[in-house]
């Protein structure tokens, strides 16, 4: 991953994740944000454990500290918002298929500009996520499962 650094994949997936925060409240049909439907409160809840474990990351490459249990289990939740981030690529494009469905009714002029934004950001969230799961291999290490608690001093 020479061409896209930690520091790189750090900022870029900041970046990404506080647009996508902001476009999750957006509706592409109505072109209105929607700040009291509780649906959309979903995905910026997910996103705090995202940034948490960007920040693990960069402590322990900051550091140079080796991966510790904790570490391991944000990592697995990682995996399972990962899976959400794929469904939600999954329903924008779903979305942005069904312009032609409503060809009687009068759709926002914004509709396939900012769905095509939404739909790129969200693959770089993809993109980003997969690299910074292959730069915490390549950088801070693998989970070394037979010595479970090396790395825990409960007196630190």
């Amino acid at each position: 991953m020479r061409f896209f650094s930690w520091n790189k994949c750090l900022h870029t997936t900041i970046g990404v994740l506080l647009m996508l925060i902001v476009f999750n409240f957006y509706g592409l049909y109505s072109n209105k944000f929607y700040l009291l439907k509780p649906d959309n409160y979903i995905f910026p809840l997910l996103t705090i454990i995202h940034f948490l474990f960007l920040y693990v990351m960069w402590f322990k490459i900051r550091e140079q500290e080796g991966t510790d249990p904790q570490m391991r289990n944000l990592e697995f939740a990682m995996y399972a918002i990962f899976v959400i981030y794929i469904f939600k690529v999954l329903d924008t494009i779903y979305i942005l298929n069904t312009y032609t469905d409503f060809e009687s009714h009068v759709m926002p002029g914004t509709f396939i500009p900012i769905g095509i934004v939404i739909l790129t950001l969200q693959l770089l969230l993809l993109f980003c996520t997969l690299v910074a799961f292959r730069l915490r291999k390549a950088v801070v290490g693998d989970y070394k499962f037979d010595k479970l608690n090396e790395n825990i001093d409960s007196w630190q």
